[in-house]
């Protein structure tokens, strides 16, 4: 313990760059996930069966190595944080889309079938009853796809995007023992953070509906 902190101490300001640069490639690519995927998936839930095309491929997408998928965009968008921003959030994606469609699946046609009865338009039963019903599992997906951009963006740094995965890889290149732990803390606590975070967000919108969650 006394030679990680002595690690810290000595390297705040390294500690403190990879630190922002993994946020920014967290919460830059997770935000064009939410963006992306909601939007599309109620988009594809009004399809039914004719999402099926699009469904497939967002599942391939889930078979791909995040490391595979970082690579794939050196060619296109070169290296540094864009590419890697735009890789990890096509990592992030299929949990959104396929939570926020299996969400809106979910709700039962009856109270849809009531709500139009009562007059409102598609837009406001979308607003005030799917995407409120739906809220629970669009969070759980929320919540995967963030651990897993936070865990893939360790990756990053083999193509000049930075982030903890600069210590992490410093730290074994220099068999620094205390820097590659230290990335590996920092990756972990800032997983767990997001995970406890989403959890909260998720448990609190189910038990507005009064329902439970593991």
């Amino acid at each position: 313990m006394g030679a990680l902190a002595a690690w810290v101490s000595s390297h705040t300001d390294i500690l403190a760059r990879t630190a922002w640069e993994h946020l920014v490639l967290s919460g830059v690519s997770l935000a064009i996930v939410v963006a992306v995927a909601i939007p599309l998936g109620i988009a594809l839930a009004r399809r039914g069966r004719a999402s099926g095309p699009v469904v497939a491929l967002v599942n391939t997408l889930r078979t791909i190595p995040s490391l595979a998928l970082l690579v794939v965009m050196m060619p296109v968008l070169g290296t540094g944080m864009a590419p890697s921003i735009v890789a990890l959030a096509l990592y992030g994606l299929p949990a959104v889309l396929l939570n926020t469609m299996s969400g809106l699946a979910g709700i039962d046609r009856d109270v849809l079938d009531a709500a139009r009865g009562q007059g409102l338009s598609e837009p406001q039963i979308l607003a005030r009853i799917e995407l409120p019903l739906a809220a629970p599992v669009i969070l759980a997906g929320i919540r995967s796809a963030a651990v897993q951009i936070v865990s893939a963006a360790t990756l990053a740094v083999f193509i000049g995007g930075g982030g903890f995965g600069e210590l992490i890889s410093a730290g074994m290149g220099l068999l620094d023992i205390p820097q590659l732990v230290i990335g590996a803390l920092a990756v972990a606590m800032m997983a767990g953070t997001v995970e406890i975070g989403f959890g909260w967000a998720e448990r609190g919108a189910s038990r507005r509906l009064g329902l439970r969650t593991a």
